[in-house]
């Protein structure tokens, strides 16, 4: 079978040979690929620190969330030659004649919107430096002249890798995209390197898993991590800040997740886990040039701050691709009360009962925290906060039409009246909502660096689509649970006793992923009493359960999956967090905090695995 234009089959990075054992017929070593950003804004000096800790022949940064594509389409409003990740400009500025010294290719999407003004001002920022690295950038993602999407801030297609795997092979030093996926920006240097095609879609899938598990930067070296406790216990460097990862794939598409010695935090078959359970659907992982099957990953501990990623398999890719679709849904503002000390409940309805009817927003929601204990010795302690959000299609009724009304109760309502901050301007906010193309709508392109551009052929033009219904077949959702056998003692405990946890947002639908902490290898348990536990977390979680657990879903369609190598169960809540984060009114509108209130809440566990 050829490939198609763009891949980068025969191709390497670098050709060099196997110095360890790894590596395949060609001779070529693991491909060390570093991640030097999670988000728009995470740490500055995370490209050097990759750069500088140790070998590394790639380094790759996602800047591109679903709220940052929001972001970018607000700045391209105020100014049509934005629309990119200016964080990234000031790495490559401070790092680039290093990166260039030593041979290692940048690859990222903080092209965003406008990946070739990010291409051009790369290029500006390297001729003030001196030096010319040679920049290509990937586009064709952006569909916001397509009538489907006609009216939207923002419509991008997320685009594979094989674009920028071309870019790579004809040289190119940087490299900066678009929506591509997520994991794209480091399946694309394995492609490139170890020369596969479309058509190695195990290898494909195994580097997609590597590349999502690196994707958040530190949250797989212990980031985020819910059983951070414990590696303090061990000693692991917590302290300092946490080192980015690194993966190390080779021709076969099977990794090792580590990160530069030295660094803060630790690599575990834990927190490698739980950033495989971060913002998943199902057991199949959907990418542009690969279907992944989760519920195929194997998992080990090869040393220390090394996990090996094997077993991978893949399947053909979708039939459509995703677009990400943000549209300004409107205006926001909203005002936090203090109540404090007794009466909190009649305190909260009386300002409410002021103030409602005063309103002239379209949707106003009222929240507040929870009732604390009596006889606090802190002020603070004693407090409760209600929150009045306010949601209009214009700004004008969220000015002081909404903050006026309550400004003026200053003196005239509830004992203690305060605020935690003056009355704000009202703000747009955005309304995500995922959409799906005929993958002929998208001219996936390289421009590459000496100008020339390039159509990169499907990948589905080499490889069977997977269908619909294809996708729903053997998805491995839980079994219906059975009762513990009538004699069976049991505790009430927290789930987070030998349960982790990882959540997130997926538009208006939370992900929570739960799993069986690993500590066979460390002695803490045997692997009888680990692999009960993963069968008892199994049963346990049905979708009555998840209701009881979090009461917000009593009503909301509830997707509960297996992943029996993982030790994990994974929840989809849909709706949970309305119309996305920009749009959301719940007190945690990404749901990065559900999967701790989950941990913290009281089931019932059988004795004999504790």
């Amino acid at each position: 079978m050829s490939a198609p234009a763009g891949s980068a089959a025969g191709g390497s990075l670098r050709q060099l040979a196997a110095s360890d054992g790894s590596g395949d017929a060609l001779g070529q070593r693991a491909l060390r690929i570093a991640n030097c950003s999670g988000f728009y804004g995470d740490r500055l000096s995370a490209l050097r620190e990759q750069l500088e800790g140790g070998e590394v022949d790639v380094v790759t940064g996602d800047y591109l969330a679903e709220l940052t594509m929001l972001i970018l389409g607000m700045d391209t409003l105020r100014d049509a030659s934005l629309g990119y990740a200016r964080t990234f400009v000031r790495q490559v500025e401070d790092c680039l004649g290093l990166a260039l010294e030593r041979g290692v290719k940048i690859v990222s999407n903080a092209g965003g919107l406008n990946p070739s003004g990010l291409a051009a001002k790369l290029g500006e920022v390297a001729q003030g430096l001196g030096l010319s690295p040679r920049i290509a950038y990937v586009e064709g993602d952006d569909l916001r002249g397509n009538e489907q999407f006609e009216g939207a801030l923002t419509a991008n297609a997320y685009l594979g890798a094989f674009g920028i795997a071309s870019a790579l092979t004809k040289g190119a030093d940087i490299v900066v995209t678009g929506r591509v996926t997520d994991a794209s920006v480091v399946v694309a240097p394995a492609i490139a390197h170890h020369g596969w095609t479309p058509a190695d879609l195990d290898r494909l899938a195994g580097a997609v898993v590597a590349g999502h598990v690196i994707e958040c930067g530190t949250q797989a070296t212990g980031g985020n991590f819910s059983g951070f406790r414990r590696l303090f216990d061990e000693g692991r460097p917590m302290d300092r800040p946490l080192g980015f990862p690194i993966a190390e794939i080779a021709a076969d598409g099977s990794s090792v997740i580590t990160k530069h010695d030295g660094t803060g935090g630790a690599v575990t078959v834990d927190t490698v886990t739980a950033q495989l359970l971060y913002e998943i659907q199902s057991t199949r992982y959907l990418n542009p040039d690969v279907t992944t099957r989760l519920d195929t990953i194997r998992l080990r501990e090869v040393g220390t701050d090394r996990v090996e990623i094997s077993g991978v398999t893949g399947a053909p890719p979708p039939e459509r691709l995703k677009v990400a679709v943000n549209t300004l849904g409107g205006y926001r503002n909203q005002m936090e009360f203090v109540l404090t000390g007794l009466d909190i409940d009649e305190k909260a309805a009386w300002i409410r009962s002021q103030l409602d009817g005063r309103f002239t927003a379209e949707d106003v929601t009222w929240t507040r925290t929870p009732t604390r204990g009596g006889d606090a010795d802190t002020e603070e302690g004693a407090s409760v906060l209600l929150r009045c959000t306010g949601k209009d299609a214009r700004p004008e009724p969220l000015g002081k039409p909404f903050t006026g009304p309550a400004v003026e109760l200053a003196l005239a309502s509830y004992p203690g009246f305060t605020m935690t901050t003056p009355p704000g301007k009202p703000s747009p906010y955005g309304v995500y909502k995922p959409a799906y193309v005929d993958r002929s709508a998208v001219r996936h392109t390289v421009v590459h660096h000496d100008g020339t551009s390039e159509v990169i052929a499907d990948p589905t033009d080499f490889v069977e689509r997977l269908a619909p219904e294809e996708l729903d077949a053997g998805l491995g959702r839980r079994p219906s649970p059975y009762p513990a056998p009538a004699d069976t003692i049991t505790r009430k405990m927290p789930l987070g006793t030998f349960v982790q946890a990882r959540s997130g947002d997926k538009g208006g639908n939370a992900n929570l992923g739960l799993w069986i902490t690993n500590d066979v290898s460390a002695g803490a348990t045997t692997q009888e009493q680990y692999d009960a536990r993963v069968t008892w977390l199994a049963k346990l979680m049905s979708e009555r359960k998840v209701r009881e657990l979090v009461p917000e879903a009593a009503d909301l369609p509830i997707e509960i999956y297996l992943l029996p190598n993982l030790g994990a169960v994974n929840v989809v809540i849909h709706g949970l967090l309305g119309d996305g984060v920009a749009a959301s009114t719940r007190f945690d509108p990404q749901a990065k905090g559900l999967g701790e209130w989950v941990r913290s809440r009281i089931v019932h566990i059988q004795e004999d695995l504790v």
